[in-house]
């Protein structure tokens, strides 16, 4: 019973990972297609202001502001994959009034897939928001991932409430279920490509690190 409630989850979150894997690379494409776009949007101002037509300028780059505004800046690390997962996750952070400080630089390939990158990353992400909410005072969550040596690491400090205990190797969290699978499933991701992960709680704070073999 206990296998099938877990071979349950896990499929669950890999379905969840894979449609966050869409929404993300939907954000990318939107992007690259405004990057397409620019040269053709500074002809046309061009134009316009050589012609004289200074209100019509300003009505197309108000138009142009009102629609960039509806995408987030990508953030740059080098891997297209993290960066369009950080992207998506960090903006959910920040719309929930979360203070977000994030470094990056990464390879273009990684050994781990999308998919499994998409559950690591989106999991501890996803756990630090839920920990920034839960906090009283204020709100923040700083990422650095780069590069040591030939090794991924990643490293993830957030706000929290009270301190978390440990049942086996899982977190007590405010949810129902399997406490803190989302953090275990991360771990065993890592683990499955040589790596280590290492969590730690305290009053009002969160660490989530893991060190993992970066080449494919």
């Amino acid at each position: 019973m206990l296998k099938r409630t877990y071979l349950r989850l896990v499929e669950m979150q890999e379905e969840q990972a894979r449609q966050h894997l869409e929404e993300v690379r939907s954000i990318h494409n939107e992007m690259r297609g405004y990057k397409h776009d620019f040269h053709h949007h500074l002809q046309a101002l061009k134009g316009q202001l050589e012609a004289g037509q200074v209100d019509r300028a300003i009505a197309y780059l108000e138009q142009l502001d009102r629609s960039l505004q509806t995408v987030d800046t990508l953030l740059k690390t080098g891997n297209v994959t993290v960066d369009a997962i950080l992207s998506a996750k960090l903006a959910q952070a920040r719309a929930a009034g979360i203070a977000v400080t994030a470094e990056a630089n990464l390879p273009p390939e990684l050994s781990l897939t999308d998919l499994e990158l998409s559950i690591v990353i989106g999991n501890l992400l996803d756990n630090a928001i839920e920990g920034c909410r839960s906090a009283a005072g204020e709100k923040f969550l700083r990422l650095s991932l780069r590069m040591k040596g030939d090794m991924l690491y990643f490293y993830l400090l957030n706000s929290a409430g009270k301190k978390q205990k440990k049942v086996g190797s899982l977190f007590r969290t405010g949810k129902t279920g399997a406490h803190g699978f989302g953090l275990h499933r991360a771990e065993a991701i890592v683990k499955q490509h040589g790596g280590w992960v290492k969590y730690n709680s305290e009053d009002g704070a969160f660490t989530s690190e893991f060190l993992v073999p970066a080449a494919c």
